[in-house]
Order: C-alpha cells, then structure tokens, then sequence
C-alpha cells in the first residue's frame, strides 16, 4: 500500500486494454469502461465522460453490474481487491480485499453473496483458476474476501476463455485446444479436446468462449477464424457441433443477442459480423471500424452494443448493425517516434496516431480531440512496404506554427519532408502552409523553434539537425509572388558544422540568445543573432544523448547526459563542467514552469525517477522502481491551476504534471492524492448539479440564500472559513453524497476530523530531504 501523501504512479491512457470489457447501464444510458487504474462513465446520449472513478492501487482487470441492484457495479484489480461502487455518484460502497492478482471477474444473478475471478494458482506459474469469493456482510466498508472456493482448474487468464450459461446453470472455459464444462447443481465435470494438428490452414486452438442466453448452446471462437457451436455437451460423447466461417484470422471476441437471435463476431479484419439463426447464409456486416476488434459487449435491452479495439477506440453500434458514435483514447501506434510534445494552446499530449497521423490527446477527458493528416497518403497495411511516416513534431511558443518532418523507412538513401503548418483560427485546425522536400541528405535527428515571443516574425526560429553533420536555421520571408496563397514562407538562412560530426540533438536557451547543439560527443554553444560559435563542452567517452537548457534562476547551466551513464551539467559563465553523475539517463525533460529537471534511468529492467535543479548537488526527488516497464518518453503539462503539495519534496508538482510513455505505449502520470481524495468526483457531481434544470422552489431557495449571505455581510457576521476546510473532499464527500450510498459513519469520522486540523507544515522550519 502506498503511504498517505506519497506519490503513487497512475496509469491514465493507452496500452492493451488490459481483459475488461465495457458495460452498459441497464437503461443504456451510460457506458462503463476500464482506462488503467480507473473507471469511466460515458454518457452515450451527450457523448461525455461524466465520471472518473478511482481507488484501485492498480490496473483494473474487470467490471460488472451488480446484479441485484442496477445503480451499482463491482471492479477487480490486479491490487487484490473487489470493490462495489455507486456510479451515479463515484463512490465506493464496500472493498473486499482478497490479496491475490484478480485477472478476471463475473457475477450471476442466482448467486447473491458471491462473485467469480480468476487468481493465479498458487505455486505454479502460467497457471490459473476460477473461484467463487464470498462476499462477507459486516459493519464498515473495508472487509476481507479470503474465503475462495475454486470451480474450474487450468482456466485461461482472459475474460473471453469464460463464460456462464443459461442462468448460470455451468460455466464453459476454454484454453489451447480444450474446453471444459462445469455442472453447478451435478458437480459434473465434462472436458472435450479438439486436434491439435494443424491441417490446411486449420488451427483448432480455442480463442473466446460465449453462451446462448435462453439455451443449452456454447459458441467458441478460433484461432484459424472459424466459429463452432456446441450442443449436448451434457453428454460426454455425444456432444455436436456446428461451424461457421467468415474470418480469415483469429476469432477476438463473440456475443450473443439477449434473445439470442443474433451472434455477433469480430477480428483484425476490423469488421463487425452478424450471424442470423446460426446459419452460414445468412450473416449482415459493419466494414470499416480503423482497427482489430477486441472485445463485443451487449447492452441489457439489446438496442445498443459496443466493440472495443486495439487502438483504444469503443465503436458505440446501434441493434441494426449502423454504427453510432466512437469513444477514441489514445491511439497505440507503431512506434512513437515524434515524443511526447505538448500543445501551448490546448495543452493537449501530441504524438504519433494512426499511420501518417498527429494525433492530439485530451488528458482531462481521456479522447482524442482531433486528428492531423501530416503525410497525406493512404497507408497500405503490407508486411515489408516501405511508406512514409511522421518522425518528428516541433510546436513554437503559442502554437501558432506546427512543424513536422515525415521520411520513408528506407536506411540508407529516405526520402525527407520538412512542413511548417499555420494554424487557422477560422477553422480552428492546421493548414499546411511549407513543404521542404530533401531539407538535409540523411535523417533528421532533432528540432526546435526558438522560444521567444512570437509577436516580431523576425524572432521566430527553426533548427533541425541531422546526420548530415549539419544543422540548418529555418526563417520565415514574405513571399513576393502575388499569386500565393499565403504571405509569409520558411527558407533556410544559415548552415552549420562541426568537425563534420554528426548532429544529434538541439535546444535554445530561455530566453532564446543561445543555441545548443550536440556532434557525438561534443556540444557545441552558438549565439543565435549572429551564429558564431561561443564554446564547446565535452564528456567522453560516450556521445550526447539529451540536452537542454536550465530554467528561471539556473538559466546559466546546461545538462547534458550520454549514452555511457552519465549526467553532465556545465556552467555557461565559466565554460567548465559543474558536476556529472555516473546515472543511465534515457529520459531527460526540463519543466517549462520552474527550475526543475526530471531524468528517468534504466538499470537492472527498472525505470527510476530523479528531479533536480542544475544548482543543487542533491536531487529533490528521487523515486525508485517507478515502474517495471521501460520509460521511453516524458512530458511536463503545465497545470490549470497550481496545486497545494501536501509536503516540501512534492513543490516540484505544483505548477506542471510529469507523464510517462512506456515501451508497451501505456500512458503515465504522478498523483500525490490520497485515498479520501479520490474518494468522489466532488466537483464533478457539482457540475451535474448546476446542469440540473431550475425549478420554482430552487429558483426560491437560491433567492432566500442569497438575500441572507447579503445580511450576513452587511452585519458583519459573515464566517470566513479556512480555504483548506473548504477544499476539503470528506466535508464534500457529507454535503454531496446522497445518504443511502454513504459509507459508515465510522469510516467518515477519521478522515472528517484530520480535515478540521490545522496542519504544522507551514510553521516549522523547513528540512531538507534526500532519498540517497
């Protein structure tokens, strides 16, 4: 568990989807999903994420209504425990810890005090097992799940390889080639195995599992792309099956209409099939969903269902198989190879999306905002084709200007664009405004507008380096030609060199009067007005991997760190090396609001954390196994408002947020809120208050309170709260949460009274913290 106050890493967008599949209310109003320690509540008629729900110390690995009352919905996680939440109001209602990874979850209407996950066997790796948990009854909302009856043995770890039949008389699992069917009421075991030669293309191996809701009927998807459906499996040998085939590819994921009338299939072909009475005849077809589908839910009254894909994209489709509306999160491209860049003027992420695409990501809301086609040519899906794509992305100061450089996939001899967009505020997108074909003869390494401000067009700046051993300085210049569409182009106005090393990376000091750029081993330091070059620093061995500048009052230092393990920072004024650490760097980014640099090291497959200010010998922060996965990118988003640090070592926080992509593209952050924090959506649930439409008696009651709080001002009797009381989430959590759906009062009761105390943060004298 993680200590109160203390920074816990939060996964927040992207990667796979990780097993969950959505849910639908049960008046198809809303849709709950899984977005990676959290749940969302999306609204399918406003088309808006109304509620982020999270407590999970982990990923969230399944959800499911609660059956016995449709205002609720459990949630499984890989931090071990089960919680029942309200969504309407984002609360948890009770935690069951089990203390074991849950993978998968499922409830059944004829049980009442129990769900089903599946858990790791203990002792045996790659192994897993579907149990029953008993639900304890008792006072409080934390209570203990450990008593686990196990049902089936050798399950598969997905959501998709179980499946309950008609009303929930056995539960089908299916792993490799076998499947196995449990009998609650006989406790008979029945297990059928398919061949496991493959065979003209064929290959028997199970990939899903679903039942006919209203009969004795399983269907299984497989890897080869057919479809069998399994009747009399009562019987041990006398069981029959029948096939239907459409897919060319493995089987993702099946659901039957609530009649069961219809089967619905998907695959990579990224195509929705409609199978009608279980005939191969008879099938209807959604073309054309952008991605493979992998997972089907259904809604409750059959008019709605949803497919969820692999690029993090729910297709939200009507029961006459006419899609109706999209959820898009972070799309998961090939590769990232533009970074993490943010938007000035959204403040959205800015990465690579679908092939040849920007694609500009919501942080708050978890969507896509919109898409920019950057290499304007269809993208042709074919192993070992070499195409275009985006490389690298550079916005300047306001976001007025967009550059972008796209290549071919060859090695040796690619095939070069540099664009400079302009954006236009008419139509509130980027217009292409330059396009630069061969703008250096190798791949461009780096790029970056100089940051200053953009009201002189004579300040504004590109440089690009690349492994030409030459880096170019971009300006703009009116266009003379009347028949242009536009006034102002870029040409290139200096070029230079050093030593004809190759240039890896580039970056200008704040207030734009130097520029930085790394040969191999050598940075070199040019003046920006007159290009002539200042100094030159050095670190061998090892060639410079990252660069920048620092910031505010240490805008005299430059860090640099290199590919051999170590972190360099160099003192402007007096031309000389200030400090190094022997640290891998792979990940280094500067915070755009204070002094305060993050560095990200690999060592020994883990990711660790390290702040610091270029004039301090010791980091301010520094967080150890951040992760397991590797940490590719990093970016600082400046906040909207500055946060309150609930300690000294979190100030570094206050005015921006760090965020993570790692190699498996899940996107991170670093939140210092603690438990009853997160406990509501408090200002949310306010939000969906005001929107609430006025009535006679609000209009009455709003004219009473504000006639009294004018009478409290004029006598003087008005009661200044502390802002702290005010902003405090249990207070809200009494005032805003309906009373039938509040946990104890001796829950509440801690967490009320530490809100009334003043803190002693403020009156000691601060204490300087090291994690070395």
């Amino acid at each position: 568990m993680v200590a109160p106050g203390a920074l816990r890493v939060v996964r927040c967008g992207g990667g796979a989807l990780r097993g969950a599949r959505a849910v639908f209310s049960a008046d198809s109003k809303y849709l709950l999903y899984v977005s990676g320690d959290f749940v969302k509540v999306y609204s399918v008629y406003t088309e808006e994420t109304l509620r982020l729900i999270g407590g999970h110390a982990d990923l969230v690995t399944g959800i499911q209504l609660n059956p016995h009352n449709h205002m609720q919905f459990y949630s499984c996680s890989l931090d071990g425990t089960i919680k029942l939440w309200d969504f309407m109001d984002g609360i948890p209602i009770k935690t069951f810890t089990v203390g074991t990874k849950l993978l998968a979850l499922f409830t059944l209407a004829s049980v009442e005090d129990s769900v089903f996950v599946v858990i790791p066997k203990s002792g045996e790796r790659d192994t897993f097992q579907l149990v029953s948990v008993k639900l304890t009854k008792g006072v409080g909302q934390d209570l203990e799940g450990k008593e686990l009856s196990v049902v089936l043995d050798d399950v598969g770890a997905s959501v998709k390889h179980i499946a309950f039949g008609r009303e929930g008389a056995y539960v089908v699992s299916v792993k490799d080639v076998n499947l196995q069917v449990y009998f609650f009421k006989r406790k008979l075991l029945n297990r059928f195995s398919l061949s496991t030669v493959k065979t003209k293309g064929g290959d028997n191996r199970f990939s899903c599992v679903v039942c006919h809701p209203k009969e004795d009927c399983i269907a299984t998807g497989h890897a080869d792309g057919k479809i069998r459906l399994w009747r009399n499996f009562h019987l041990k040998k006398e069981y029959t099956y029948s096939t239907l085939h459409w897919h060319h590819d493995i089987v993702m994921d099946l659901a039957f209409t609530m009649e069961g009338t219809r089967l619905l299939s998907g695959g990579v072909e990224s195509v929705l099939v409609q199978w009608h009475n279980e005939s191969s005849c008879q099938k209807d077809f959604l073309p054309r969903l952008g991605s493979p589908i992998e997972y089907i839910s259904m809604a409750s009254d059959g008019v709605l269902c949803c497919t969820l894909h692999t690029d993090n994209r729910i297709s939200i489709i009507n029961s006459n198989l006419r899609f109706s509306r999209s959820i898009q999160g972070l799309i998961k491209s090939r590769d990232v190879k533009t970074g993490l860049v943010v938007d000035p003027r959204t403040k959205a992420l800015v990465l690579n999306g679908e092939p040849g695409h920007l694609q500009f990501y919501s942080l708050q809301s978890d969507q896509q905002l919109f898409s920019l086609d950057i290499v304007q040519r269809q993208y042709i899906h074919q192993a070992g084709l070499k195409q275009s794509d985006l490389v690298k992305v550079a916005f300047s100061a306001r976001g007025t200007w967009l550059a972008t450089v796209e290549e071919s996939e060859e090695v040796t001899d690619p095939e070069l664009q540099l664009k400079l967009w302009l954006y236009n505020e008419e139509i509130q997108s980027f217009e292409l405004n330059t396009r630069i074909n061969t703008p250096h003869d190798n791949h461009i390494t780096d790029m970056c507008f100089r940051d200053m401000d953009e009201l002189g067009d004579d300040s504004l700046i590109l440089v690009t380096t690349g492994r030409d051993c030459v880096f170019k300085v971009w300006v703009m210049v009116e266009d003379t030609d009347p028949e242009a569409q536009q006034s102002v182009s870029w040409s290139c106005d200096f070029v230079g060199s050093y030593h004809n090393y190759q240039a890896t990376n580039c970056c200008f000091s704040e207030d734009g009067s130097l520029l930085a750029v790394s040969f191999e081993e050598t940075v070199t330091v040019w003046d920006s007005l007159t290009w002539d070059l200042k100094c030159t620093f050095c670190h061998p061995p090892g060639n410079i991997r990252n660069i920048c500048f620092g910031r505010l009052t240490c805008s005299k230092y430059l860090v640099g760190a290199t590919d051999y393990g170590f972190l360099c920072c160099w003192n402007l004024l007096t031309c000389a090396l200030e400090w190094s650490a022997h640290l891998n760097v792979v990940v280094l980014q500067p915070d755009p609001l204070s002094e305060h640099i993050a560095a990200v090291s690999w060592l020994s497959k883990e990711s660790s954390l390290f702040v610091f200010k270029p004039n301090e010998p010791w980091p301010t922060y520094i967080q150890r196994n951040l992760c397991k996965e590797k940490i590719l990118l990093a970016a600082f988003v400046p906040r909207d408002e500055p946060e309150i640090a609930s300690s000294e070592k979190y100030l570094w926080l206050r005015k921006s947020q760090l965020f993570f992509l790692t190699d498996t593209q899940e996107l991170m952050t670093l939140s210092t809120m603690s438990l009853e924090e997160r406990l509501t959506p408090s200002s949310k649930q306010l939000a969906v208050e005001e929107s609430l439409p006025v009535t006679p008696f609000s209009l009455l009651l709003g004219k009473h309170r504000r006639q009294q709080a004018q009478e409290d001002i004029d006598l003087g009797k008005l009661v200044v709260h502390n802002k702290q009381e005010q902003a405090s989430p249990a207070v809200k959590e009494l005032l805003h949460t309906p009373a039938h759906v509040l946990p104890s009062a001796s829950f509440l009761c801690t967490i009320f009274i530490n809100s009334l105390l003043i803190s002693k943060e403020n009156k000691s004298s601060p204490v300087c913290e090291s994690n070395y």
